[in-house]
């Protein structure tokens, strides 16, 4: 760890591949010190990844030249040398011959990818509500974007099914079912109608890579079904007992397995594979990863989200109900900022994004501007109006994963019926881990979330979509790291964390919303603190500025129906949020940001309907108190 002074990491995405260069200083902190970006080469006529990493590097070279941050010796990096990554082997020597200067030569190169359509899956299971269900889980959690679900309880005939394996054409297909010892039958069935339809991988003419996670004896009957013409890989089952849920093993061979059978088809993979300190990580994967190590190691509860053109992913890492963190992923693909917009306004309801809007327009204009979103994706507001409704389909965007995410980040409560040849169903469906109160951190990415002109804005369309309770630290990442430090916190997890707190996610503000509701105007919240002293009645938002080193302390005191995380009208104190001093707990959540205090006093939980009376008021009220302009 300590030998480690300079480390290079590439997100090669789908259009775009991001280089960021991280060195330690002269204080010895790991810092963000260059980022450069070139578009992905992986199509005609380069058909090349690597020569996108060595652009997008190449930058990173051009900027260093002329400037560096304070506490880093300035001059041209000499990062690439021999049309490659110059980089040192695992020994400490450096991979070419010469005298190395102090600017020479990066000791880590770590790398993520999604380019070529990320990795491409269908899960198959017994019962949709359960056994599929945690395949579902272990296929997103491993960054793979799910294509359909198939059980024996869906619903649809057997040769519906071999229609769609023929249609779908998945990169791999992740098979579970019934506990160890349970039912065989079942499982057979399904292999027999995967057999029948004898899919095709989508790169190259290799056997179609099949998983198997579910009862371990009926693994070698699933085997004789399938044949000769399927590579079939088993692992643990995904449910050994009906109570206990075991994704580890599956997801592992997943990326062994889209490593193997999905990047390594994409021209120049190999290449890149041998520049690289450790191996490929797929691009979601190592946000996963990261928000993981971060949540476990810093003891928060962490719900994260990248919204883009097409498709939404929702992160989140809570506490089960045996006190252990555990790490969820959902992918909504058709629900996405441009390619994707009308599937939002499809699912959500014109009413539903123009309820969000401090202006009164027609919803036929609302529907027009977003086909023309639609079929103009690269396009980006050219009015304020255009801002505030796109800001407002994001909010239902970002609603709806959130809803999708919720209903498959779950403890397992589950009853076996019947013998064990039978199918197990399912009488208590589990209560989501994703509690709100529990939450420390929200982060928020992607363009619409990133690049917002303000961070104000942000913040609420955060505060809108999730409804954050009791006290909730805001932030969003800025550029776009968290792929890099993800794979890098698999290394060197301090250089990670420092990136990630210092450079990657900026704070906005810490977020106090109480638990309940009320009329507007009646009392609600009290917050004291060193120069702080305010009370906000119910109905309302408030920003308050704060100093953390004056006040790293608050009183929160809520009023008697109202909760903050303590119970009905129990008061909490909120700390100062400092990882670095080890252990902390739930109320070490006050981060000063760039708004300091958001007190949202409008009730837990919080509607408007674009019916209700004094909608638009209320609305501009909101931008008001956030500090934003309001429309004309």
């Amino acid at each position: 760890m300590t030998d480690i002074r300079r480390i290079v990491a590439t997100d090669c995405g789908s259009t775009t591949t991001k280089a960021i260069l991280i060195e330690k200083n002269d204080k010895g902190e790991y810092r963000l010190v260059a980022r450069g970006e070139a578009p992905t080469t992986v199509e005609k006529p380069f058909e090349d990844v690597t020569l996108g990493v060595l652009n997008s590097i190449t930058e990173l070279e051009e900027i260093t030249e002329t400037a560096v941050p304070d506490g880093f010796v300035a001059g041209r990096r000499k990062l690439i040398r021999d049309g490659k990554v110059w980089r040192q082997l695992k020994e400490g020597t450096l991979d070419a011959t010469g005298v190395t200067g102090e600017l020479d030569a990066s000791d880590i190169y770590v790398s993520t990818s999604s380019a070529g359509g990320g990795l491409q899956m269908m899960v198959a299971g017994v019962v949709k509500s359960m056994s599929a269900e945690s395949a579902e889980r272990a296929a997103l959690g491993a960054g793979a974007i799910l294509m359909d679900t198939l059980a024996v309880d869906d619903g649809r005939k057997d040769f519906q099914k071999v229609e769609r394996l023929r249609q779908l054409r998945p990169d791999i297909i992740l098979m579970s079912g019934g506990t160890d010892g349970g039912t065989k039958s079942h499982l057979i069935e399904m292999a027999e109608v995967i057999r029948r339809a004898d899919p095709k991988p989508r790169f190259g003419d290799m056997k179609l890579p099949i998983i198997y996670a579910g009862n371990k004896e009926a693994s070698a009957d699933v085997g004789k079904v399938l044949g000769e013409t399927i590579s079939l890989q088993v692992v643990d089952n995904l449910r050994p007992k009906l109570d206990q849920e075991n994704l580890g093993p599956a997801r592992d061979e997943i990326h062994e397995m889209f490593l193997e059978h999905v990047m390594q088809q994409a021209p120049g993979y190999s290449k890149l594979l041998e520049w690289t300190s450790e191996e490929v990580m797929a691009t979601p994967n190592a946000v996963g990863k990261l928000l993981k190590e971060y949540a476990e190691n810093e003891g928060v509860n962490v719900l994260g989200v990248d919204i883009g053109g097409a498709t939404t992913d929702v992160f989140s890492v809570f506490k089960n109900s045996f006190g252990e963190r555990i790490y969820n992923r959902t992918v909504s693909a058709n629900l996405g900022m441009s390619y994707s917009i009308c599937n939002v306004l499809k699912e959500a309801g014109v009413e539903n994004i123009a309820r969000w809007l401090p202006f009164e327009i027609e919803p036929s204009e609302v529907r027009n501007r977003l086909r023309n979103k639609m079929i103009r994706p690269t396009t980006i507001p050219q009015t304020y109006e255009d801002l505030l409704i796109e800001h407002a389909v994001s909010r239902e965007a970002l609603r709806l994963a959130f809803l999708h995410h919720k209903s498959l980040a779950r403890d397992l409560v589950g009853v076996q019926q019947g013998g064990l040849d039978r199918l197990m169903s399912e009488q208590a469906t589990g209560q989501t881990l994703v509690k709100m109160l529990e939450l420390d951190m929200i982060i928020g990415s992607g363009g619409v979330l990133s690049h917002a002109p303000r961070r104000a804005q942000s913040a609420l369309m955060m505060m809108d979509a999730y409804q954050p309770e009791g006290i909730t630290m805001l932030t969003v990442d800025s550029i776009f790291m968290m792929p890099h430090l993800g794979v890098l916190s698999e290394h060197v997890y301090e250089a990670a964390k420092e990136v990630f707190e210092r450079d990657c996610i900026v704070k906005i503000g810490t977020c106090i919303a109480p638990v309940g509701t009320g009329k507007v105007g009646e009392p609600c919240v009290t917050v004291k603190g060193n120069k702080i002293d305010v009370s906000v009645p119910f109905g309302q938002i408030k920003v308050v500025p704060i100093n953390i080193d004056e006040t790293p302390e608050l009183v929160v005191e809520p009023a008697k129906t109202f909760d903050v995380g303590g119970g009905k009208g129990k008061a909490v104190t909120v700390k100062r949020f400092d990882t670095s001093k080890g252990h902390r707990d739930q109320t070490t959540n006050l981060i000063d940001g760039q708004l300091g205090l958001i007190i949202d006093t409008r009730g837990r939980p919080f509607d408007i309907r674009l019916e209700a009376a004094g909608r638009v008021a209320s609305l501009r009220s909101y931008l008001e108190a956030m500090g934003l302009p309001l429309p004309a």
